[in-house]
């Protein structure tokens, strides 16, 4: 399990009581205390005969277990505990997703390429907003902790910026400073390299228009029935923390969401996972042929994809994969409004 330490400064050992501090310490002082009595004051133990060996090795055998029993269970302890706290500080990072945030249904999934970790360096967050549905799917740069420490602070970044800006390039600033004071700080302590991050910053106003902002960020599948094509295939900007991000920063504008259409998000470790003879995972057509199942539910067509992505990268994935999807059910508007009558054009 991935330890997040590192993110929140010193680590906090938790307290012990004093009842195990004690047993800590006595057992194994009790299990020598033992081995030496019988050696020195024990008659047996002074004797050359074959018995009196036996009967010593039994004794010394007997005593090395313990140890070693006390010792693993010790070891199994300190683990659970590890793993709670990580646990725990990975739910505070990658928090799970309300299944309906502003009239969409939402699910997410996720997969980290470091062995026994919750998360990597991928990111996402689906916010409800008086401005619409804002949501940032990105991919930072490399796995395990220092990708984490990336991520934690576009994401601390994005859950404050979506509230307090009206337009999305505002926001996207706000990141990009977030990341900036990152490098620096990490370049203070001598941990920093090459730091960047792919970032989609996507919103669905409460008329259903989608507009887009991608830094360096593969485009979302757009899902219409069991059709699926990009949202977009114009270039991206660059990932941010290669370059200064330019003057003006206009959303792109893609239609309107429709009642029974969906958008899957997601990052480049789905494309770009391959099989033992090195061919991609095929994403478009596992996509495809999960939504065929009606009516659509999210949750359902994450788990098939990622199932098949496993079953193609044999259980190991060499990148961390995030997959985000978002669905008008069509049961109401968004956000309790008419999508009738606001003048955009529907997504293609």
């Amino acid at each position: 399990m991935i330890c997040i330490r590192t993110l929140t400064g010193p680590s906090v050992r938790p307290r012990r009581s004093p009842l195990r501090r004690v047993l800590a310490l006595g057992l194994p002082t009790a299990w020598g205390a033992t081995a030496i009595t019988y050696k020195l004051a024990c008659p047996l133990a002074q004797q050359d005969g074959l018995g009196a060996r036996l009967v010593s090795s039994a004794v010394f055998f007997a005593v090395g277990t313990g140890l070693v029993l006390h010792v693993r269970r010790t070891l199994l302890r300190e683990l659970r505990q590890a793993r709670r706290i990580a646990g725990v500080a990975q739910s505070a990072l990658l928090r799970p997703l309300p299944p309906r945030v502003g009239g969409l249904n939402v699910a997410a999934a996720q997969l980290s390429a470091e062995r026994g970790a919750a998360i990597g360096g991928d990111l996402y967050e689906v916010v409800g907003t008086e401005h619409g549905v804002r949501v940032v799917m990105g991919d930072a740069r490399g796995h395990g902790l220092a990708a984490v420490g990336t991520a934690a602070a576009v994401l601390g970044s994005f859950r404050e910026a979506v509230h307090d800006e009206d337009d999305l390039g505002d926001v996207l600033r706000r990141l990009d400073r977030a990341l900036a004071r990152h490098v620096r700080e990490r370049s203070r302590d001598g941990t920093a390299g090459e730091e960047f991050v792919t970032v989609l910053l996507l919103e669905i106003g409460p008329d259903g228009e989608v507009r887009t902002l991608n830094c360096g960020h593969p485009w979302p599948c757009l899902i219409t029935g069991t059709e699926i094509e990009p949202l977009a295939r114009t270039a991206p900007l660059p990932p941010l923390g290669l370059f200064p991000l330019p003057d003006e920063l206009p959303a792109e504008r893609h239609g309107r969401l429709l009642p029974g259409q969906a958008l899957l998000l997601h990052t480049d470790g789905a494309e770009d996972a391959r099989d033992g003879r090195g061919r991609f995972f095929p994403l478009r057509q596992t996509l495809t042929d999960a939504v065929r199942e009606q009516p659509l539910c999210p949750r359902a067509v994450l788990h098939r994809v990622l199932t098949a992505l496993l079953r193609h990268t044999h259980n190991s994935p060499s990148d961390d994969v995030a997959l985000l999807m978002l669905h008008h059910d069509g049961t109401r508007a968004l956000d309790d409004m008419s999508l009738a009558g606001h003048g955009a054009d529907s997504l293609p």
